[in-house]
C-alpha cells in the first residue's frame, strides 16, 4: 500500500509515534504546511497552494503546485488530490486539528470523506488522532497518553456491531447522528474492537 504524508499549517501536535514509525512515502505540504516539514528537516516531493499563508523561500528541488486563492479546493483538498491522483492509499495528514480555524477542521473531516470516495483512506494527526470507519471490524491500539476514544454516526444512522475493550461497550446499538452517545468513552484493554454493520462512524482517539 503506497503511502503519502501531508503536512497542513496547523498545529502538529504530538506526531512523533505516527511519523517516525510510518516514514517512508511521498510528501505533500499544503501552502503553510512547508514550515513544519523545514522545521522537520522533511524533504516535500510536493508543495501546493496559492501562498496566502507562507511567502517564504520554496526548494528548488520539490515539485511546486501554484494556485490561486479564488478557488473551490482548499490547499488541503487539492494536497489529497495529488496524493490520489498518484496512487497513494493510505494518507497521513498532519496539522489539521490544532489552531484557531474551525472552520478549517470541519473542512479536513469533509476532506476524509473525500478520501474515501476515491478509494482511499484519509487520517487526521495531532493530539487526537481521527479515523472513518465504514462496515466492517477493526482495532484500535491504545497509546501512551490517551484519555478517551470517542465514536460518532456520520451517516444519518450508524449499525454497531460490537465495541468492546471500552468502559463503555455496545453491542446491536443503532447509533444516531443527532445524539453523541459515544463521545469520551475510555480504552480499557490493549486495544478497542468496533464492528460495523452498517453506516459510517468517525472515530477519534485523544
Amino acid at each position: 500500500m503506497k503511502r503519502c504524508h501531508i503536512f497542513a499549517g496547523g498545529d502538529l501536535g504530538n506526531i512523533a509515534d505516527y511519523w517516525f514509525p510510518n516514514h517512508h512515502g511521498y510528501v505533500i505540504c499544503a501552502d503553510s504546511g512547508y514550515k513544519h516539514a523545514k522545521k522537520l528537516k522533511i524533504k516535500p516531493d510536493v508543495i501546493v497552494g496559492d501562498f496566502d499563508s507562507y511567502s517564504g523561500k520554496l526548494p528548488q528541488d520539490s515539485e511546486i503546485v501554484r494556485t490561486v486563492p479564488e478557488k473551490d479546493d482548499t490547499d488541503t483538498l487539492m494536497a489529497v488530490k495529488i496524493a490520489i491522483e498518484r496512487g497513494c492509499e493510505q494518507i497521513y495528514l498532519y496539522g489539521a486539528l490544532g489552531g484557531a480555524r474551525f472552520d478549517h477542521a470541519f473542512a479536513n473531516i469533509q476532506t476524509m470523506l473525500y478520501a474515501r470516495e476515491h478509494g482511499a483512506e484519509l487520517i487526521l494527526i495531532g493530539n487526537e488522532r481521527v479515523y472513518l470507519q465504514g462496515a466492517g471490524s477493526r482495532s484500535y491500539p491504545r497509546s501512551d497518553g490517551d484519555a478517551y476514544f470517542s465514536v460518532f454516526a456520520i451517516t444519518e444512522t450508524a449499525m454497531i456491531g460490537e465495541l468492546s475493550g471500552v468502559k463503555y461497550p455496545l453491542r446491536d446499538y443503532e447509533m444516531k447522528q443527532s445524539f453523541p452517545i459515544g463521545v469520551s468513552n475510555e480504552i480499557t484493554d490493549s486495544a478497542a474492537h468496533l464492528t460495523i454493520e452498517s453506516g459510517l462512524v468517525l472515530v477519534i482517539q485523544s
